[in-house]
């Protein structure tokens, strides 16, 4: 009975992790497939007006995706943050406000210059060697898609409140909102119904603008009624500024932005590489990545879990919570993306079907490519799962600009070296192009998942005092 009960003792705080992180993560994992159905309805919507207008769009998304992915991956450093503020001295009112704010600072003034950046499109997708007319028609669209920088960064930063201050559903809610919104405006603003004018392509960014301010409002709304996110008053005095906590989230989350534009990067580079290759080969890498990139919206979402799970023990320097949340983490990744690679093995045109239909005649020779791509990415998801969580899990930790080295060496020399190498010195073609992608992913998944492990011996786990600014005044 003593040994049962001891081993029941033992168990008991794994199974309260995992049962937390789950809680945690399910809905931060659909939040983000919802968000991709979003994307999806602008593709649907924006294809309608003909092969030129989408390709634009394509374009003209690519950039723009990338610069506010990568500000509010930056701005995201604010979950940790609290976290850690609440595992120290929960309920932590002033530093939660404090933080918060000085993130909602960042994101505008982060914004402003991402802003300017979308605003060079034309003249990049002209020295890349695009054709004038879709640069000049992707310009149209940019010019009034960039008004969503600054509202996509700031929706980021109160996402990533809400979910450290364990309500989550309100992110999921919100998107799921958000899809109607998107869909009504793409609807009235580029066809010209309900009265609105038919403003073409130009007509789908207004609806991303809506969609960005009613999300926008929505959080608002949603902090302002929950009792426990009211609380902290986040929107109190938000002219006073707390330029040491500014620049703790700045300098924290730099690297994170880094980190994700180098990954980012490299699969946008293996596009130009497949179309080096064939068209054929490119148009079944695009629909095998998205398939790819589905399966692992489940991954980032458990790793934004992480994030806050060990954030929260971080700040209690609790060693032992630390380790159980990160790895509660891995496992849970694990089990998942095993049933997904399996799902690319065996039941390749089912996953197919999602996007096109695998079984037209017209479709042959993309899905023949498309099966082959999905072999190479069963053999990676596993590594793809484990270093996005155990990325997340060293965030929590606050430990960013090593893993930044980590991901710029794993996806860049290993990575697009053997895509390069295989793809074009080969006769494994666009197979190869993946094989290198694989590589990449888990040269990093391996490091990052070395770095938690050695992260006591590495003194990741101890709060420096000399490394955070000193407490400012009560505000």
């Amino acid at each position: 009975m003593a040994d049962a009960a001891h081993l029941s003792g033992v168990s008991s705080p794994w199974r309260s992790e995992v049962f937390a992180t789950l809680r945690l993560s399910w809905p931060l994992a659909l939040a983000n497939l919802l968000q991709m159905l979003t994307y999806a309805i602008d593709v649907i919507f924006i294809a309608r007006l003909g092969e030129e207008p989408l390709a634009a769009s394509a374009l003209a998304v690519s950039v723009f995706g990338l610069i506010v992915w990568a500000l509010c991956s930056m701005t995201g450093m604010v979950a940790p943050v609290i976290s850690a503020e609440l595992g120290a001295r929960a309920p932590a009112l002033r530093a939660v406000r404090r933080a918060t704010r000085m993130a909602l600072w960042l994101a505008v003034l982060s914004g402003a210059a991402g802003m300017l950046l979308c605003l060079g499109f034309e003249r990049f997708a002209l020295l890349t060697g695009q054709d004038e007319g879709l640069a000049a028609l992707g310009q149209s669209y940019m010019v009034v898609l960039v008004w969503s920088v600054i509202p996509f960064v700031v929706n980021n930063v109160l996402r990533s409140y809400v979910s450290a201050l364990d309500r989550p559903v309100f992110a999921t809610a919100i998107t799921a909102l958000g899809i109607g919104v998107n869909a009504a405006g793409n609807y009235a603003f580029i066809f010209g119904n309900w009265g609105a004018p038919a403003m073409g392509l130009p007509g789908a960014a207004i609806a991303t603008l809506m969609t960005s301010l009613f999300t926008l409002a929505a959080y608002v709304v949603a902090i302002r009624l929950d009792t426990r996110l009211h609380r902290y008053r986040i929107f109190g005095r938000w002219w006073v500024p707390d330029w040491p906590v500014l620049w703790r989230i700045a300098r924290k989350g730099a690297p994170i932005a880094l980190m994700v534009s180098a990954e980012a990067g490299i699969f946008g580079a293996a596009a130009f590489l497949m179309g080096n290759i064939g068209a054929a080969q490119l148009a079944g890498h695009t629909i095998a990545l998205q398939i790819a990139a589905l399966a692992f919206q489940v991954p980032f979402g458990v790793g934004q879990a992480t994030t806050i799970r060990v954030g929260y023990f971080y700040g209690a320097k609790d060693n032992a919570g630390m380790m159980r949340a990160g790895w509660a983490g891995i496992g849970m990744v694990l089990v998942f993306m095993s049933f997904t690679s399996t799902a690319m093995v065996v039941i390749p045109e089912s996953l197919l079907s999602i996007y096109i239909d695998p079984w037209a005649p017209a479709n042959a020779a993309l899905v023949l490519f498309a099966t082959r791509y999905l072999l190479v990415a069963a053999a990676f998801q596993l590594a793809d799962g484990v270093q996005a969580v155990a990325a997340g899990a060293l965030r929590g930790l606050q430990d960013t600009r090593v893993p930044m080295w980590i991901a710029i060496f794993s996806y860049w020399v290993p990575g697009f070296g053997l895509s390069l190498t295989l793809g074009f010195a080969t006769a494994l073609s666009g197979v190869g192009v993946w094989i290198g992608l694989a590589t990449g992913l888990a040269f990093a998944a391996i490091l990052l998942t070395w770095r938690w492990a050695r992260r006591e011996a590495l003194g990741l786990t101890t709060i420096n005092p000399a490394k955070e600014p000193a407490t400012p005044a009560p505000s």
